[in-house]
């Protein structure tokens, strides 16, 4: 396969959360998930792998998955995305967890994606699924071409996100994990948002909630 994609991480923050960098490699061109924190480390890791963001996407608003969107779309002046279901946990710092962990924090993405949306960054066609769970507005991003998807903390490396916060949902999070597994080939890459990447495949056959 000719891939385009260059995918690499930093595991991040105060509960070890992963922030992507899904890079093109034709023309450097960068999309950032979920930036955790420590944007300062982010920058660094930008200027090293020589990338030009042009995105910052949240699969959530969880605070230990945006900490750092702030500083990434004043630095670079891109976009932040994020589910449009997603809009009154991200803006309350009880609900998003800042204030239980943190100092208390809210953010307000620039633009608000929706179920079945694609979205066309860095030179990469994404395409929007919403997969309410662990929170009401948890979404994946697939990129078909480059068999990727982005799983946020809905699937894990053999396990699925908590469902004991705010606007959590258990059934729905079943549903949603079935939902993955049904929809994508085996061979798609899962990058989770926490703990080691795996495969579509790989969890079919082994997740316990498949």
């Amino acid at each position: 396969r000719n891939m385009k994609s260059k995918i690499e991480q930093l595991v991040l923050g105060m509960v070890s959360t992963n922030t992507w960098f899904l890079m093109n490699t034709q023309s450097k061109e960068m999309v950032l998930l979920d930036p955790a924190d420590e944007a300062e480390r982010i920058e660094q890791k930008i200027a090293q792998m020589e990338g030009i963001p042009k995105a910052v996407l949240l699969t959530h608003g969880h605070f230990d998955h945006m900490m750092a969107a702030e500083a990434l779309q004043q630095r670079y002046g891109i976009s932040v995305y994020a589910l449009r279901e997603e809009k009154a946990l991200l803006e309350n710092p009880g609900m998003n967890l800042s204030g239980l962990w943190a100092k208390p924090y809210s953010f307000t993405p620039d633009q608000w994606v929706t179920d079945g949306e694609e979205l066309s960054l860095a030179g990469f066609s994404i395409h929007v699924f919403h997969t309410p769970g662990h929170t009401a507005g948890s979404c994946c991003y697939y990129i078909k071409e480059e068999h990727v998807l982005f799983s946020g903390d809905t699937l894990f490396a053999g396990s699925v996100g908590r469902t004991d916060f705010p606007t959590s949902d258990g059934g729905k999070m079943r549903e949603s994990v079935h939902f993955l597994l049904e929809k994508f080939p085996d061979e798609t890459r899962v990058y989770p948002g926490h703990n080691e990447e795996t495969t579509i495949g790989y969890e079919k056959r082994y997740n316990p909630f498949a």
